[in-house]
């Protein structure tokens, strides 16, 4: 076994060191235990609330619409971050259903008009 001596000033100043580092990890620790897991949402619970697929889910990850985080490979959301989208995410399903009803619309149009034409 190896000894080594240190003068006592530094043992104490990493002695000092260390039990700062100890009390940083603690007050981490403490605050870590603020955000409780059942307070957090999950994929499909943030589907059923948004009504939205999967997919679409995973689009508002990826264009950083929707914050999320990540423990081991399954995805949980802050319920305050799924409420404040709400409302994006009500606008797009309108816009879409006006793009169809508008496509449907002008697929309409087009078909009458090939019907005229052979009458």
């Amino acid at each position: 076994m190896e000894v080594i001596s240190i003068e006592r000033s530094t043992y104490e100043e990493l002695l000092t060191s260390f039990n700062n580092f100890v009390e940083q990890m603690k007050k981490m620790a403490s605050r870590g235990t603020d955000k409780k897991l059942g307070d957090w949402l999950d994929n499909q619970d943030v589907c059923q609330m948004l009504n939205i697929s999967p997919r679409t889910l995973q689009t508002l990850r990826d264009n950083g619409t929707l914050a999320y985080s990540q423990i081991e490979r399954k995805t949980y959301y802050k319920p305050e971050d799924v409420k404040s989208i709400i409302p994006l995410v009500e606008k797009k399903k309108r816009e879409a259903i006006l793009r169809e009803r508008n496509k449907a619309g002008n697929d309409y149009s087009k078909l009458r008009r090939k019907e005229d034409s052979y009458e």
